[in-house]
């Protein structure tokens, strides 16, 4: 009973770090975006989410990105042989890329900058590198990792909204956003783009950390499980 308990506790503690990673993504380039339209801040809307690096809201871009890079690097998932398929390796490489986004930024869009440090400047390719792979390794995650595991139930029909199609849904969008970056469409498409691809990313994680709850017709059609009660022993993680 001791044991089960800890297994419970476990659980919702990775829950509660998928959501957070989910709440970071999402929140964001919404946060930015937002603060940009006060004059306080002396910011206005940036070409993308990068070049906030060079604002008065530097620190709250770097910040989230650390964070988000920390909690992926502390996030423990259940490994597996193959690596686009192992999210031990993913999330570590995901993490690591984060910090490298936030630390080694691209170019400014000035002719000068009072706020740049000593590797801003002739390092934009290493930058857009982390990006990237940043990008993919949160599409491979939500492709490839979080559609394994579901428990079988023949008795509940595999809905549309099923948390599979969801992932899958969001992670070759995420592909499909990074892709489309270097035509430049239209104005701020950069950092449409990237606010995008973050919002399937923190979408994935939050419906993988249930932050909608799992009971009743959301457990039904999301997760396929019959949770009317509380039945948290047969809840897979």
């Amino acid at each position: 009973m001791h044991f089960n308990k800890i297994q419970h506790q476990n659980l919702f503690a990775y829950r509660r770090l998928r959501r957070a990673i989910g709440y970071l993504g999402i929140f964001l380039p919404i946060i930015l975006v937002l603060l940009s339209l006060f004059k306080f801040f002396g910011t206005g809307i940036q070409p993308s989410i990068s070049h906030y690096y060079f604002s008065n809201l530097r620190e709250i871009f770097t910040g989230t990105l650390c964070a988000v890079g920390l909690f992926l690097i502390c996030y423990k998932g259940n490994g597996n042989k193959v690596f686009w398929k192992n999210d031990n390796y993913l999330t570590n490489l995901a993490g690591f890329m984060a910090i490298g986004v936030a630390f080694i930024p691209t170019d400014p869009t000035g002719t000068s900058c009072t706020q740049c440090t000593l590797i801003s400047f002739g390092l934009k390719e290493l930058h857009y590198g982390f990006a990237a792979v940043l990008f993919l390794t949160f599409a491979f995650l939500s492709i490839h990792v979080f559609t394994i595991g579901q428990a079988l139930n023949t008795a509940i029909p595999i809905s549309m909204v099923n948390e599979n199609n969801i992932y899958r849904f969001c992670g070759y969008g995420i592909i499909v956003c990074i892709t489309l970056i270097p035509f430049e469409l239209f104005e701020y498409a950069t950092l449409t783009f990237e606010a995008v691809s973050l919002f399937l990313f923190g979408t994935s994680w939050l419906i993988k950390g249930r932050a909608l709850g799992d009971k009743g017709i959301i457990g039904r059609k999301l997760y396929r499980e019959q949770n009317i009660i509380d039945t948290e022993e047969t809840v897979s993680p």
